[in-house]
């Protein structure tokens, strides 16, 4: 299996060498990988050590500079031809890649170097949590959703059960879970989408500014992860980068989850514990 997701990786970095100017949105890279949506920016970025926004600049970069060096194109040519009609944007990108602009480094006569990323991975074994496969049921959710900083969820969620312990609603609650949208390593701080969640009746009242969220039952990839929150990267990397590719799995078309299973208020950082969910096919 691991051959499978290095001959995926692969598909898709040809495909930005073969079509620099083509679709190279995440969700058709997504495809081309054959990976969900909703996992394929974490999985691409842990197994190759970059993102594929900065794998899709890298190579586009490198192609205009071989064609700045070995053509005569015009600069406004070359920049389409790599995905930029507007040469403005190109030549910001360009002299932030290179540090210098497109004309000056055609001028320049420097043979670009390849377009050859190393991955600057983590040893993997640095950190092994217990990985099991279990079903889950389906889960109803009240949710608040947050965006911006992961590291600034808790306010949302302060705000959740602030607000259902003013409406006499506490005592409906189950599990405390957190929904992630976005890898964090791939999307702008300030895009990043999340749910700040707990289980909650299906059929109970709900009022804005809490909205209702769902999870799917099915198979989940479960890392049991114990201490701080903030080191929770690491679980995350040994399930997507050591463990799925030699599991004979793939992920499913819904979100990762995180199952907090004690209470961050009483409980010292060393000793919390974090359950990430990943579904499976």
């Amino acid at each position: 299996m691991a051959g499978e997701y290095e001959a995926r990786m692969s598909r898709v970095q040809t495909y930005i060498h073969d079509h620099p100017a083509g679709d190279l949105s995440l969700d058709h890279l997504a495809d081309i990988a054959a990976l969900s949506r909703f996992h394929f920016q974490r999985t691409y970025r842990l197994l190759t050590g970059e993102t594929a926004a900065q794998a899709v600049r890298r190579i586009r970069m490198h192609r205009a500079s071989v064609a700045l060096i070995h053509s005569n194109a015009p600069l406004h040519e070359i920049a389409r031809a790599v995905g930029y009609p507007n040469l403005a944007s190109f030549s910001r990108v360009f002299s932030e890649t290179f540090g210098t602009p497109p004309s000056a480094f055609r001028n320049s006569g420097t043979q670009p170097a390849p377009s050859v990323v190393k991955p600057n991975l983590t040893p993997k074994g640095t950190a092994m949590f217990p990985i099991s496969i279990r079903i889950e049921p389906a889960r109803h959710l009240a949710a608040i959703p947050h965006k911006g900083d992961y590291q600034l969820i808790s306010r949302n969620f302060e705000k959740l059960f602030t607000t259902l312990a003013i409406r006499g609603q506490m005592q409906q609650t189950g599990a405390m879970i957190g929904i992630y949208l976005d890898d964090p390593e791939s999307t702008a701080t300030k895009d990043l989408r999340s749910l700040a969640a707990v289980e909650f009746p299906a059929d109970a009242d709900l009022a804005p500014p809490i909205e209702r969220a769902t999870l799917p039952a099915g198979r989940h990839a479960v890392l049991r992860f114990k201490g701080p929150y903030t080191g929770l990267p690491a679980g995350y990397s040994q399930l997507f980068r050591e463990w799925l590719p030699q599991s004979n799995e793939e992920p499913g078309d819904s979100p990762a989850f995180e199952l907090y299973l004690n209470n961050p208020r009483e409980t010292p950082p060393e000793d919390l514990l974090t359950e990430i969910c990943l579904p499976l096919k």
